[in-house]
C-alpha cells in the first residue's frame, strides 16, 4: 500500500528559489527586528548625554529622560524632618521614697542613743541627711552603669540636673529632727512614703513645682504633731527630684531616624533640568553628573544591557519559529518582513500612548491597543506564533509604559498586555467574519478593564477610587481601538505581502461570489468537481501543515476559465456529442490548456488575491496531455505523413507548481478526475492510482519549484486515500476475506 512504502516516490523535490527563500534575507530580517528593539526601547532605558562644561552656559534646554533624585531638596527634606522632630524624654523611676524610709530609720536609731547630746544630734543629721540623699543618686547611677540600664549620656544629665534641682532643708529642721521619739517616726514612715511616692509618680521635669504640693499633702495627712509634720514635709520635699530627663543619644538617633524616613525627593520626568542659556554651577554640574547625563566619563553598560535585551527577544524569536516548522522554516522571507511590520506598529502604538501618558495620568497606558500585534498574527500567519509574540509585546509594554524609574520593567502593565494579548488570539485566531474581529475587540475590553480593577484592588491602598475608574475606561476603550485598527490594517497586510487571511478565505469561499455563482449555473458539473477537489486538497494540506482553507477555496476558482466553454470538458458534457471527437488534436489541446490562462484572466478582473489565482495558474504544471497526443499520432499514421509536433506541443504551459498549496490541488485535481472515471473503484484501485499520479508527477519534475519533501508525498498519498474512500463509500467495492482481490488501473483524466 502506498502508505507503507516511504520510497514509492523517487527523486527529489527542490525548494522554491528567490529572495524569499533566501537564508541571507531570511537572517537579516531578524536582525532588522533586533535593531528596531533596540531603538524602539532605548528611549526609555537609555539616558540621554550632554557635553556640557561647569561654570558654562547651556547651548540647550536640557529635561529629565526619567524621574531621577534631586539630591539638594532631598537634603532639605531631611534637615526639616530632623528639625521637626520633639526632644526625646527618659522616665527614671528613683524610687525615692526608700530614700526617705533610710533617713527616718537612721534618725530613729541615734534619736535613741542617749549617750549622744541633742547639739550633736543636730550637727550630725545637718552633715548626714544630704549626703544620704547624694549616695542615694551615686548609688542608682553606679548600679545602672553596671547593668547597663540607661546610656552614660542619659546619667549624667540626671546627675546634673538633680544637683541643680537639690533642695536644701532649713536650718530648724536640724534642730527639731533630735526632738522625734520612735512612736512619732513609726507614724511618719508610711506619710512619707505615701507623699513621695504619689508625686513621683507623676512625670517630674521640674523638683520644684512638684515640692510645692508636699504641704498640702502634709495637711490632709493623719499627722498631728506640729514637729511631725515640719519633718515630714522637709524630707519629702528632700526626695523628690526630677525623674523626667532630656535623652540626648535618643534625640539624635530620633533625628537620624527622621532623616532615614524622609521620601527622596524626585524631579519629574519631562521637567526642566538646565534652561537655554543657564549657567552651568557647580550644583546643576554635579546633579546631571550623578545622573548620567554627562559624556565626561565613558559609560557603555546600559548600551550593552539593551543590545542583549534586544538579541534575546530577537533570537528567541527566531528559535521558536525554528522549532514549530514542520520541515525547516516554517514562514518564508515574505511573512517575515511582515511579522517585522507588526513588531513595528506596536512599538508606534506604545510610542504614541507613552506621549500622552504622565506622572499623574498613568492610567492613559491602560489605553494602549497593545493586542494589536497578537490580533494581526493570529489572523494572519499562526496561531502558536501569536501566542508566543504576546510575551515579547508584554516585555515591550512594561518597558514603554513604566511610569516606575526604579524599576525597568512595570509588572501592571506587562500584565495587563499579556492577559489582553491572549485574550485577542482566542477570540479571533477562527475569524470568518468581521463582525468576529469586532466582537474580539469587546473580550478584550472586557478583559483589560477587569485586569486592571483585580490589579487595582492588589494594589490596597496605593490607588485611588478615581484613578481605578479612569485605568479601567482606559482599558475598556484600548480593547476598541484595537479592533478598529486591526480592521483597518488588514487589507493593507493582504494586499501589501500578498497573504491570504482565513477571513478573506472564507468570504471568498461564499457561493453568492459572482465567480462561483456563474461556475454554478454556466457549469454544474465543473463546479461539483471543484467542490470535491476542494474536500480532498484541503484534508492532504492539513496532513503535512500546509495551508487547507487556501487548498478548498483555490479549489473552488481552479477551473473557472472552463466557463469560457463549458462543453468541451466531459463533465458538463449531459447527453451530447464530444466535440473533441470532431476537430483537430492541437486544436482541442489548445481549448483545455487555454482555461488555466482564461482562469486566471478572469480572476485578476474580479480583484482575487494572487495566491488563488496562482492555484488556478499552476494546478497543472507544463503536465503532458497523452490522450491528444497519442491521437494526432494516429492521424499522422493513417495519413502517411511525418508528424511535425512534438511532445512538448501537448504540455500545459505552466508555470510549474510554485508553492504546497498549489502541488496538492493539481494531485487533488488529478485523483478525482480519475476516481470519477472508473465505475465501481476497488480500494487497490485507488490506493495504486493516487500512488500513480503522483509518481509520474514526480518522474516529470512537475515539484521541482516548490518545497514538498518525500515524506510529504507519502503523508499526501495516505490522506488522499483515505479521503477519496470517504467521499465514494457507496461506490467502492470492498475486498471479500474469502477471494484475493483484483487488481485494476483506473483512468487518470487529462
Amino acid at each position: 500500500m502506498a502508505s507503507k512504502e516511504p520510497s514509492k516516490f523517487s527523486g527529489f523535490v527542490q525548494n522554491g528559489g528567490g529572495w524569499k527563500y533566501s537564508p541571507a534575507v531570511r537572517y537579516t530580517l531578524f536582525v532588522l527586528l533586533g535593531v528596531i528593539l533596540y531603538f524602539g526601547l532605548a528611549p526609555d532605558l537609555l539616558p540621554k548625554r550632554y557635553d556640557i562644561r561647569e561654570g558654562t552656559h547651556s547651548a540647550k534646554e536640557i529635561t529629565a529622560p526619567m524621574q531621577i533624585p534631586d539630591t539638594k531638596a532631598t537634603l532639605q527634606a531631611q534637615e526639616k524632618a530632623a528639625e521637626n522632630v520633639q526632644p526625646r524624654y527618659e522616665i527614671i523611676p528613683l524610687r525615692t521614697e526608700n530614700l526617705v524610709t533610710s533617713l527616718l530609720d537612721r534618725i530613729d536609731r541615734l534619736n535613741q542613743d542617749e549617750t549622744i547630746s541633742q547639739r550633736e544630734k543636730t550637727t550630725i543629721y545637718r552633715e548626714e541627711i544630704p549626703r544620704r540623699a547624694s549616695d542615694f543618686v551615686l548609688n542608682f547611677v553606679a548600679g545602672s552603669r553596671k547593668n547597663g540600664t540607661y546610656s552614660e549620656t542619659l546619667l549624667k544629665e540626671m546627675q546634673s540636673k538633680i544637683r541643680e534641682q537639690t533642695y536644701v532643708i532649713p536650718e530648724e529642721t536640724f534642730i527639731k529632727i533630735p526632738r522625734l521619739t520612735t512612736e512619732d517616726i513609726i507614724e511618719m514612715k508610711p506619710v512619707a512614703r505615701n507623699i513621695v511616692t504619689q508625686l513621683m509618680n507623676d512625670q517630674v521635669t521640674d523638683a520644684q513645682t512638684a515640692r510645692a504640693k508636699v504641704a498640702e499633702l502634709v495637711s490632709i495627712s493623719s499627722l498631728s504633731q506640729r514637729t511631725a509634720r515640719e519633718v515630714v514635709q522637709e524630707l519629702a520635699r528632700l526626695a523628690i527630684v526630677s525623674n523626667k530627663f532630656y535623652d540626648e543619644e535618643a534625640t539624635k538617633e530620633a533625628e537620624v531616624q527622621a532623616r532615614e524616613n524622609t521620601p527622596t525627593m524626585y524631579i519629574k520626568q519631562g521637567d526642566v533640568l538646565v534652561s537655554k542659556g543657564q549657567l552651568i554651577t557647580p550644583e546643576l554640574y554635579q546633579l546631571l553628573d550623578e545622573n548620567g547625563l554627562l559624556n565626561n566619563e565613558v559609560n557603555y553598560w546600559p548600551e550593552l544591557g539593551l543590545l542583549l535585551l534586544s538579541a534575546m527577544l530577537a533570537v528567541g524569536l527566531l528559535m521558536f519559529i525554528r522549532q514549530t516548522g514542520t520541515s525547516g522554516f516554517k514562514y518564508n522571507n515574505s511573512q517575515l518582513l511582515m511579522l517585522v511590520f507588526v513588531f513595528v506598529i506596536t512599538l508606534v502604538c506604545l510610542r504614541l500612548t507613552a506621549l500622552l501618558q504622565t506622572d499623574d495620568r498613568i492610567f492613559i497606558g491602560f489605553g494602549a491597543p497593545v493586542a494589536i500585534g497578537a490580533m494581526l498574527l493570529a489572523m494572519l500567519l499562526d496561531i502558536s506564533l501569536a501566542y508566543f509574540c504576546s510575551i515579547l509585546f508584554a516585555v515591550m509594554a512594561s518597558v514603554i509604559l513604566n511610569v516606575q524609574q526604579n524599576t525597568v520593567f512595570d509588572f501592571t502593565f506587562g500584565f495587563l498586555a499579556l492577559i489582553v494579548s491572549y485574550v485577542a488570539v482566542f477570540a479571533t485566531h477562527r475569524a470568518g467574519q468581521r463582525s468576529t474581529l469586532l466582537k474580539g475587540g469587546i473580550m478584550v475590553s472586557l478583559f483589560g478593564a477587569l485586569t486592571v480593577f483585580v490589579t487595582s484592588l492588589l494594589a490596597g491602598g496605593n490607588w485611588k477610587e478615581i484613578d481605578t475608574l479612569y485605568g479601567v475606561g482606559f482599558a475598556f476603550a484600548g480593547g476598541l481601538i484595537t479592533a478598529v485598527l486591526v480592521i483597518g490594517l488588514m487589507p493593507f497586510f493582504e494586499a501589501t505581502f500578498g497573504i491570504l487571511s482565513a477571513l478573506k478565505l472564507v468570504e471568498l469561499s461564499n457561493p453568492n461570489h459572482p465567480l462561483l455563482r456563474k461556475l454554478l449555473t454556466e457549469t454544474p458539473g465543473t463546479y461539483h468537481h471543484s467542490v470535491m477537489v476542494g474536500n480532498l486538497s484541503e484534508a492532504a494540506a492539513e496532513a503535512i501543515g500546509a495551508d487547507g482553507l487556501l487548498c478548498r477555496v483555490g479549489s473552488y476558482y481552479h477551473d473557472i476559465g472552463k466557463t469560457k466553454r463549458p462543453f468541451y470538458f466531459i463533465e458538463n458534457q449531459n447527453n451530447m456529442d464530444n466535440p473533441h471527437d470532431s476537430i483537430e488534436p492541437m486544436l482541442s489541446k489548445s481549448i483545455i490548456v487555454a482555461h488555466a490562462r482564461d482562469g486566471v484572466e478572469m480572476l485578476k478582473e474580479y480583484k482575487l488575491p494572487k495566491p488563488i489565482r496562482d492555484i488556478a495558474e499552476q494546478h497543472h504544471g507544463t503536465t503532458f496531455l497523452h490522450y491528444f497526443y497519442h491521437k494526432a499520432l494516429r492521424i499522422a499514421e493513417e495519413n502517411g505523413t511525418e508528424p511535425d509536433f512534438t511532445e512538448e506541443d501537448f504540455r500545459y504551459p505552466g508555470p510549474k507548481a510554485q508553492s504546497k498549496e498549489a502541488a496538492v490541488v493539481g494531485i487533488a485535481d488529478s485523483v478525482e478526475a480519475a476516481v470519477r472515471s472508473l465505475r465501481k473503484p476497488t480500494v487497490e484501485q485507488i490506493e495504486t492510482m493516487i500512488a500513480k499520479i503522483i509518481k509520474g508527477r514526480l518522474d516529470d519534475h512537475q515539484f521541482d519549484d516548490c518545497d514538498l519533501t518525500m515524506k510529504e508525498l507519502d503523508v499526501i498519498a495516505r490522506t488522499l486515500k483515505e479521503a477519496v474512500m470517504g467521499i465514494f463509500h457507496s461506490r467502492i467495492e470492498y475486498p471479500e476475506e474469502t477471494r484475493k482481490p483484483k487488481k485494476e488501473e483506473g483512468a487518470v483524466n487529462a
